[in-house]
């Protein structure tokens, strides 16, 4: 598994305590009180380090290889997913699945990013970074969402839009756009969901939503830190300051009212326990669905717009 440098300290006890039991296992010793032991300081010095989180760090997590992805939440928290395919006009794009599925009792329409964890599935998923067919085939999912009154669930997890001459030429900013034109007309509930990576452009063409949640480790920014440190700072390595000073986490965009909404990860961070985080996941998402689901569609589609007009308030000093 990916070791970030902060969690040197907590790895290094997990190691001792695995030693520790394969000691006790293979010699036949009663270590049961060392062991009780190294197990406090273990669950003290993990709680020290991830309850002191720095953005810069917290983006690290939100880009961890083993991190749950799209279609881990769709396996742990949904059921009966049904993958459609195709944007009826170039072809499929596999960074951008999506199709019907059922979230407890509630069919949805879910739709999403996805990354790969090796070379292979990164070049099939291109890195989660989405085409234009991707962004088209997302709408025509919602459309059909639409059609059927399902509630649209946007699963966001992308450093951005893909930037190549190919996409370009299939013009993404025209499909981008378009999608956020129609995402602010759907007259069937919408929540979007940042797992991970909640990059520019990229994220927002699935983001228009009635509910925005982060996960509790996750980002989103209109760039990331280390394109930020390289306009602001001329160079990478400030990205940690860019981190601190773009208020690009869940924490900061709560109070900021950015988003809605954060869901909780599991001591260490999601990819610490899949399972966990997907019913945390799924708790948060079905109680806002609850509440959408109550509101009339004049009522939702205003206060959906409302929503986003509000953004960029700012104040002046005289």
């Amino acid at each position: 598994m990916q070791l970030l440098d902060f969690e040197k300290p907590a790895v290094e006890l997990e190691r001792e305590l695995e030693k520790l039991r394969a000691k006790a296992a293979s010699q036949d010793i009663d270590l049961s009180a060392e062991i009780s032991t190294m197990e406090s300081k273990l669950a003290e010095t993990r709680a020290r380090i991830y309850e002191n989180l720095t953005p810069w760090q917290r983006v690290q997590i939100a880009r961890h290889t083993a991190r749950p992805f799209m279609l881990d939440y769709v396996a742990h928290a949904f059921s009966d997913f049904c993958e459609l395919h195709g944007d009826r006009h170039i072809g499929d794009d596999a960074s951008m699945p999506g199709g019907f599925a059922r979230l407890g009792d509630r069919r949805v329409v879910v739709i999403g990013h996805q990354k790969g964890r090796d070379t292979k599935e990164n070049l099939k998923r291109n890195f989660g970074s989405a085409h234009p067919e991707g962004y088209r085939k997302a709408l025509r999912l919602m459309k059909l969402a639409e059609k059927f009154g399902l509630p649209v669930i946007a699963l966001i997890d992308t450093p951005g839009a893909f930037p190549g001459i190919g996409a370009e030429e299939r013009n993404i900013a025209e499909a981008i756009a378009f999608n956020l034109k129609e995402m602010m007309l759907l007259k069937v509930p919408i929540v979007a969901v940042v797992l991970g990576e909640g990059g520019s452009g990229g994220a927002l063409g699935i983001g228009v939503a009635d509910r925005v949640i982060m996960l509790e480790n996750a980002y989103y920014s209109v760039i990331s830190p280390e394109g930020c440190a390289a306009i602001l700072w001329k160079h990478r390595k400030h990205a940690p300051e860019a981190a601190e000073a773009m208020k690009l986490v869940a924490p900061d965009l709560k109070k900021l009212d950015l988003i809605d909404d954060v869901v909780p990860e599991p001591t260490g961070g999601a990819h610490h326990d899949h399972h966990a985080t997907a019913a945390a996941f799924r708790e948060v998402v079905s109680r806002h669905l609850d509440e959408l689901e109550k509101i009339s569609v004049s009522k939702l589609l205003d206060a959906r717009y409302a929503k986003f007009r509000n953004f960029g308030e700012c104040q002046s000093q005289a």
